[in-house]
């Protein structure tokens, strides 16, 4: 008992501390970077008002959520905090500046994150779909996956080909240089990542698996993840000469053996610190790195920040 206690007071002393790292690195170098005084006017049509026949694919920073779906899942106030990463649906993410959703599904097609459930993937699809009916030139990147420990959905693949199939960009190499206006009128680069079911094949309308790469970091400490995001990053080509997308995650994860195990109050404790991992994407050397960046819980500042650069790269003020 005596060892638990002293083990949960060091952790605590390790938050604390990595918690003033971050802060005073702050302090130390500010949040400015190429583009950061940006705001979109309309951020629901961002990528219209950036012109889709500047903007290329590999050009853009993509605001991104982490466990997109999971505003409405397990119980209220009992099982809700324990796995609850964004409080908005899937169409007003969408609506705030969202282009990349993360979506966990179990065999029965209800999305789900761990042993916790909600409601079921059309949902999702419903609200993609009417975001896309109201919008021209806003392009998205939907990645559905089979959740650890779970079947994958029986002839998933045929479902969402069936379900976007008029929207679909297909698997191709050479989307990544070309401009917006050039992949229109289709709007959704969608990747499948099942388990055990085969995946997609080149030229599919679905993108397989290794076309969305990421390191991710399991821990509660921020600057712990905070530098792990950053050295994962600089080992990236950029982004010029990547044939694929490639992730950084702005959140912090509870932990078991630690007091505070609800996901709000422990990813809080980097969720601050979004500008300021741009700044030192830049200031580090390795600002053209960055394409796909996701959060927790996602605010109109966020949002800004991911415009603000791309805004910067297609004014030649931020190189790629």
């Amino acid at each position: 008992m005596g060892s638990q206690i002293s083990k949960q007071v060091e952790r605590r002393k390790a938050i604390k501390t990595e918690k003033k790292c971050l802060c005073d690195l702050q302090e130390s170098c500010g949040p400015e970077f190429p583009g950061c005084e940006y705001r979109p006017t309309d951020r629901k049509n961002w990528m219209s008002e950036l012109s889709p026949e500047k903007l290329r694919v590999n050009q853009i920073v993509w605001p991104g959520t982490h466990d997109s779906a999971t505003n409405k899942i397990g119980i209220p106030c009992i099982s809700r905090p324990f796995a609850q990463c964004q409080n908005l649906s899937i169409y007003h993410q969408l609506v705030r500046g969202t282009r990349v959703l993360d979506i966990r599904v179990q065999e029965d097609r209800r999305v789900c994150h761990g042993i916790l459930k909600t409601y079921s993937i059309d949902v999702v699809i419903n609200d993609i779909k009417k975001f896309l009916s109201e919008t021209q030139s806003e392009i998205i990147i939907l990645e559905i996956r089979t959740e650890f420990g779970h079947d994958d959905p029986v002839d998933f693949d045929k479902y969402l080909e069936d379900q976007l199939g008029e929207f679909l960009i297909r698997q191709d190499d050479h989307a990544f240089g070309k401009t917006v206006a050039e992949l229109l009128p289709k709007r959704v680069i969608c990747v499948w990542k099942p388990r055990k079911s085969a995946h997609p094949k080149p030229g599919s309308p679905l993108w397989s698996g290794g076309y969305l790469k990421d390191n991710w970091i399991d821990t509660d400490l921020p600057s712990t993840k905070f530098e792990s995001n950053l050295k994962h990053l600089s080992e990236q080509p950029p982004v010029s000469s990547r044939k694929f997308f490639y992730r950084v995650e702005n959140t912090t994860t509870p932990k078991a053996d630690n007091p505070i195990v609800c996901v709000k109050p422990v990813t809080r404790r980097i969720h601050k610190y979004s500008r300021l991992f741009i700044t030192q994407c830049f200031s580090r050397g390795f600002g053209d790195r960055l394409q796909i960046y996701s959060t927790d819980f996602i605010d109109e500042d966020f949002v800004d920040a991911c415009v603000g650069v791309t805004h910067a790269r297609i004014e030649g003020k931020a190189q790629i």
